[in-house]
């Protein structure tokens, strides 16, 4: 029997959750079966302890709501909270911004925007290392409408031509120079128009839409100096900022992040405010930063990839962290001098900078008491490698976050608290709101729990599109939304993903599929290996023979047979390599990751093998 339970006011009692319960349990029986296990989802405002995936479809539930803020919200609403707090450190540049002086630049570079004459959903595109100049350019442009093109620092003429044609920038921003990158020249080799030109009304012939060129650190002819930008930007520039806010939508596209093009033309991933506060949300909520107080986060990874400019900057202005960056171009030393020298609470890298820094000669006379967490993304983490981070650099939160260019871009990411297999061998949970699916490459059917198939994206960080490439996004973005990521990997119960690779690297071998991420982990646990990385070599008997390209410890010696005997009877003999190397360098994109290809090339090229041989 339920008793009739009287309220003082009506409305307090339909407000009330119990009423929802007594609402159920009074009515009448129905037809309608209750939730079961496999649609309840997983429930991640905290690590899942219970179980309740039955197939490999996850959908992170959460009792936090997305935000509908755009990025210039997001940045305001922190600066009133926390303005005297530390912002901004550039240790090589020495630039210190607290949040309300950064503020100040960010409005008055935006109005500066407006005077050049730019509008609402044009183009600038910003080329160059991690200057404060970025990170302002990144808030200016979100602030006036504008859509910002993170242009590859490391793009040579043709690359940089067809990014800047493909989305029609209308201004690009740069440094003079940056090490043997010379920005201003190349512009002027792909524009020669330049130097006969008016600074704001450029005509180029290769480029029809570029209208400006804005120099960071000196005046060259034809071009604007930041200066002059940011001294345009009047009491009437400003009002029409201001004005302008009530226009601007969260769903409006702000970012244009170049995918890494190591198949083809790069292709310009579309994303918008919605996408990218969110992820930033998100992502700081699994870490902790909605509870760490003063987090200070050291950033070696670029600005211009997503890691830096959404795990770094948009987590700075939805969540109040201070980014310290070490240096300008990567530099691990000049990274753990950091986290000593400013108390940084945190650290972000790719697994290659992790490699890096554990293996500093030096490492052990710097005080990195006060780090207790760090991220490691943007390529496959070897479980070795993130016990070394953890027993070696002291950092016991150390957490692993997977996700793409396309995706704003992490989609799964690990608890600070997980346990060791959690953490070292696989990329976390689902995050909120978002839904993950195992498929098979072929059928696109669901595959059971703890099979391998591809790894599917549905939700808020979908990108929009590709820019100007309908056929590319419908490649890659089902009918119904979904994501294909390329990648292979397994869900648990608890939506805990591991990752095996890109299916376009996987090595058939004999009709045998192989995996060179788990090879690759395995030969991590060899006491003389550094760093290996495994690709597939052309045979004519077997389609495709497996090449281990090992990085020894400095100072140790190893020979082919010690690493393929050290597999045997530790791995299928079919995983066992035929070839191994051993290299002093991996080819790099700017970003640290393995370019798979080029290595591919330059392993064949060393062994004397060619294709279709």
């Amino acid at each position: 029997m339920i008793p009739n339970i009287v309220f003082r006011s009506q409305s307090l009692w339909n407000n009330c959750a119990l009423s929802r319960v007594y609402k159920v349990l009074r009515a009448p029986c129905s037809l309608q079966p209750g939730p079961t296990a496999a649609s309840r989802g997983i429930h991640v405002d905290s690590p899942p302890v219970i179980p309740s995936l039955t197939t490999s479809y996850a959908h992170g539930t959460s009792s936090t709501t997305l935000l509908h803020t755009t990025i210039g919200e997001s940045l305001l609403r922190t600066v009133e909270r926390c303005p005297d707090r530390e912002a901004l450190v550039f240790l090589e540049g020495g630039v210190r911004k607290t949040f309300a002086q950064f503020q100040q630049d960010v409005d008055q570079a935006a109005a500066g925007l407006l005077a050049l004459g730019l509008k609402k959903g044009d183009r600038l595109g910003m080329w160059g290392p991690n200057t404060y100049e970025w990170v302002l350019f990144q808030f200016a442009t979100a602030k006036a409408g504008i859509i910002l093109v993170s242009v590859n620092p490391a793009y040579q003429l043709q690359e940089v031509e067809f990014a800047l044609q493909k989305v029609g920038c209308k201004v690009v921003v740069c440094p003079t120079q940056f090490k043997s990158q010379k920005y201003c020249d190349m512009l002027r080799r792909i524009c020669p128009e330049i130097e006969s030109s008016s600074p704001s009304d450029i005509k180029s012939a290769r480029l029809p839409d570029l209208r400006s060129v804005i120099v960071l650190d000196s005046r060259q002819p034809g071009m604007l100096h930041l200066d002059d930008v940011m001294q345009a930007g009047s009491s009437q520039y400003v009002q029409q900022l201001q004005d302008l806010q009530k226009k601007l939508s969260f769903d409006d596209p702000i970012n244009i992040q170049f995918t890494s093009g190591t198949t083809g033309a790069p292709k310009g991933a579309t994303l918008s405010h919605h996408n990218i506060v969110n992820d930033a949300y998100f992502v700081g909520r699994r870490v902790g930063y909605h509870w760490r107080p003063d987090t200070r986060i050291c950033l070696p990874v670029p600005l211009y990839h997503c890691f830096g400019s959404v795990g770094g900057g948009m987590c700075m202005a939805v969540h109040g962290t201070s980014l310290i960056f070490p240096s300008a171009g990567y530099d691990g030393k000049a990274n753990i001098a950091a986290l000593e020298s400013e108390r940084c609470t945190f650290i972000y890298g790719t697994p290659t900078m992790y490699v890096d820094m554990v293996n500093q000669l030096d490492l052990p006379k710097y005080d990195l008491s006060s780090v207790e967490a760090g991220i490691m993304a943007g390529s496959p983490c070897p479980p070795e490698l993130v016990k070394k981070v953890i027993s070696v650099m002291g950092i016991k939160e150390i957490t692993i976050g997977y996700g793409t260019t396309e995706n704003s871009p992490v989609t799964f990411c690990g608890a600070t608290t997980d346990n060791m297999e959690r953490k070292s061998e696989t990329v976390g949970f689902i995050i909120d709101h978002l839904e993950a699916k195992i498929v098979n490459p072929t059928t696109r059917e669901v595959v059971p729990l703890g099979m391998l198939g591809e790894i599917m994206i549905r939700g808020f960080a979908v990108m929009l599109a590709y820019w100007g490439d309908k056929a590319k996004t419908e490649e890659c973005i089902t009918e119904t939304g979904w994501y294909k990521t390329g990648d292979i990997g397994s869900l648990d119960a608890y939506s805990y993903l591991r990752i095996e690779g890109r299916i376009k690297d996987m090595i058939i071998r004999g009709g045998e599929n192989v995996y060179p991420a788990e090879i690759e982990q395995f030969l991590h646990t060899h006491p003389k290996v550094k760093e290996a990385q495994v690709v597939g070599i052309e045979d004519a008997r077997m389609g495709e023979e497996i090449c281990a390209c090992i990085k020894l410890v400095d100072g140790q010696e190893c020979t082919a047979e010690e690493i393929k005997a050290f597999c045997k009877g530790q791995i299928a003999h079919f995983k066992i390599p035929r070839y191994v190397l051993f290299v002093s360098s991996y080819p790099l994109t700017i970003t640290g990751k393995i370019q798979k290809n080029k290595l591919r090339e330059e392993s064949e090229k060393q062994l004397g093998l060619k294709k279709g041989k």
